[in-house]
């Protein structure tokens, strides 16, 4: 499994991860939510051993992975960049990969290739940028590593070009469990692909659950309240429901919109007393939850996107 325990990385007077601690369990499809700049990149490069912690560890299986070698031939890292294999093709980038791996498979990366109908002798500097995710990608799971590490995978790729690379990833994941980290500023994305997902803000964790359970965990109420013995709509306040985690609470006319924490029996039990004459509870989507979760802890979540 992967660990990240207390874990302090700084560039001169900047520090880009304050504390973090993480666990991901083997197997996982885990998504690296928030904006630039959040953190997510470095987690990535710290975990691929590029980078050395100033502060707390960085393991995967229980060893330490900076300077390690064995560790570091169970992980393949595709960054957000290829432009420094420009000059290789296809070819030689296998090549040059199967030097470091010796898990590698080339049926497996032959039998990608074809699927694709990536060119083995051209120069990858004449690819478009979707080929080039396509081909960086091939080389990675014909690595065949334990852990696979994702910076942006499907960043400015085209439709078509997202499918096959999810496609090439999800039948990885599926036949050998491969442990997959992805980080996005793109909740779409990382909503398909993984079952667990953190959310990073300046450097910090603000919360690492499975995306079910995130889901599941908060909920956007329609309400409408018998009327007061006179007949005036009824006049409440979150302060009315004592037992509600509120995050949002409107009231338009006789309705009232409340975002809350919990499950949906507790909602429904805590709405009881004040005798709801209808309660309507519907489904948040993944970017709501994280703009609801982000914005009651006063940070700014204009920069996660859903496109």
């Amino acid at each position: 499994m992967i660990e990240l325990k207390n874990t302090i990385k700084k560039f001169d007077s900047y520090t880009a991860l304050d504390g973090v601690s993480l666990s991901i369990e083997r197997g996982t499809a885990f998504g690296l939510l928030g904006s630039n700049g959040a953190g997510k990149s470095t987690i990535l490069r710290l975990l691929s051993g590029i980078y050395r912690p100033e502060g707390g560890e960085v393991m995967i299986d229980g060893e330490s992975v900076y300077d390690n070698p064995a560790i570091k031939q169970k992980v393949f890292f595709i960054n957000d960049e290829t432009v420094q294999f420009g000059s290789y093709t296809l070819a030689k980038l296998r090549d040059f990969y199967k030097s470091f791996y010796p898990n590698f498979s080339d049926e497996m990366f032959e039998s990608l290739r074809q699927k694709v109908k990536l060119p083995l002798d051209k120069k990858i500097t004449t690819f478009s940028k979707g080929m080039k995710r396509q081909a960086i990608v091939i080389i990675g799971l014909a690595c065949r590593t334990d852990y696979l590490l994702l910076d942006e995978a499907f960043d400015g790729l085209d439709p078509t070009m997202r499918i096959i690379v999810k496609k090439m990833l999800v039948d990885a994941m599926l036949d050998r469990q491969l442990t997959t980290v992805i980080s996005s500023h793109n909740l779409k994305e990382i909503n398909e692909v993984c079952d667990t997902a953190a959310l990073l803000h300046q450097g910090k964790i603000i919360f690492s659950r499975e995306i079910d359970s995130i889901k599941s965990s908060i909920h956007k109420i329609q309400a409408v309240f018998q009327k007061n013995a006179d007949g005036t709509p009824a006049q409440l306040t979150a302060e009315d429901f004592p037992g509600l985690e509120i995050l949002h609470f409107e009231r338009s006319q006789s309705i009232y919109y409340i975002i809350a924490k919990g499950d949906e029996e507790t909602i429904r039990n805590e709405l009881a007393p004040k005798e709801p004459a209808l309660v309507e509870l519907i489904p948040l989507t993944l970017e709501e939850v994280f703009i609801y979760e982000l914005e009651v802890l006063g940070y700014d979540s204009s920069d996660i996107t859903a496109e």
